[in-house]
């Protein structure tokens, strides 16, 4: 017979690891289960990315988070991270894909690509990454179309447009740009993002001023081929020449993940999913929500600063169910 887990977590990102660290210092057996590699959201975000945030406000476990920076860069976030799960022998089990869950009596029963599992508590900890934003226009699934960037050497002496107005569209442009990538942003709205890291902001707004970044305001991309795109802006259509196109629209939740667990959405454009903001625990029985994935189509609410809490908070909950009436 296998072991029925007191906590089984979907996600092995920072709050992953959070949970997983609060069910083991609770002494609860627990699992966590991923997908990809170790924190893989952070291992996809771009090379040379630095975060907004300090250091000791990305620290989980109450464990320190030592860098050389005022602003830690991805390259320790991801040697912090590791170090945690390795140093705290985390029970992880990486490059595993959950496939179905269901209901077994009190407890889930948790299949995936390499084995089953059986739970009391479910804590949903997915983030948001794996599902990017799409337009919906013509050409969108052309190879040269990503939603990922990584690096800018790749897109030197090439002319490249980028979609979206916010920290990840401008960390794009302005790398390539300084790469000799002959840069073009489409913005939907008047003006670059106000979430925009505020000693990145300056940069760019003054690299359009001077010309050195075309940038089209009040605009949206309509259609993309092979060597142009077609752009909407106040003055009617225009065509330019286009080798590659990045669209840093955003990325969503796996609603249907949600949906399929019985989680209810909200009706809105925002799809918040439905969740007790004191215990975490979801309209679903002994299913938690942790993170990113609490803010629907809102991305921008929860970071990890922010909702590593949320590990303290459902196990808190956990225990508290466990004790005699």
């Amino acid at each position: 017979m296998h072991e029925i887990l007191d906590v089984l977590i979907i996600g092995g990102g920072p709050i992953g690891l959070a949970c997983g660290l609060e069910a083991r210092r609770a002494g609860l057996s627990y699992l966590i289960l991923e997908k990809g590699v170790l924190v893989n959201s952070l291992y996809h975000y771009p090379s040379n990315m630095t975060f907004f945030s300090t250091s000791e406000r990305i620290e989980i476990g109450d464990i320190p988070f030592v860098s050389n920076n005022i602003k830690p860069t991805r390259p320790e976030a991801l040697e912090y991270y590791r170090r945690i799960a390795v140093s705290q022998k985390l029970n992880i089990h990486l490059h595993e894909t959950v496939t179905q869950v269901l209901q077994q009596g009190e407890n889930y029963k948790v299949k995936t690509s390499l084995a089953e599992y059986s739970a009391r508590n479910l804590i949903i900890a997915t983030g948001f990454y794996d599902i990017p934003n799409l337009l919906h226009i013509p050409g969108e699934d052309l190879s040269k179309v990503r939603h990922y960037y990584k690096e800018p050497h790749f897109y030197a002496m090439q002319k490249l447009l980028v979609v979206g107005a916010n920290n990840s569209a401008v960390d794009a442009s302005l790398e390539s740009f300084r790469k000799g990538a002959e840069v073009t942003m489409v913005i939907k709205g008047p003006e670059i993002g106000k979430r925009v890291k505020y000693w990145v902001r300056p940069d760019i707004v003054n690299r359009i001023e001077e010309g050195s970044i075309k940038a089209y305001f009040n605009s949206v991309l309509v259609a993309i081929r092979e060597k142009e795109v077609d752009i909407q802006t106040p003055e009617g259509i225009i065509t330019i020449p286009n080798d590659y196109v990045l669209l840093m629209t955003g990325y969503q939740p796996d609603f249907a993940f949600l949906e399929r667990l019985g989680i209810e959405l909200s009706q809105d454009e925002k799809r918040y999913p439905s969740y007790n903001k004191e215990s975490m625990e979801s309209n679903q029985k002994n299913i938690y929500l942790a993170g990113v994935v609490c803010g629907g189509m809102d991305t921008h609410i929860w970071f990890i600063e922010n909702s590593r809490e949320h590990a303290h908070q459902i196990i808190q909950s956990i225990l508290k169910k466990r004790q005699p009436a």
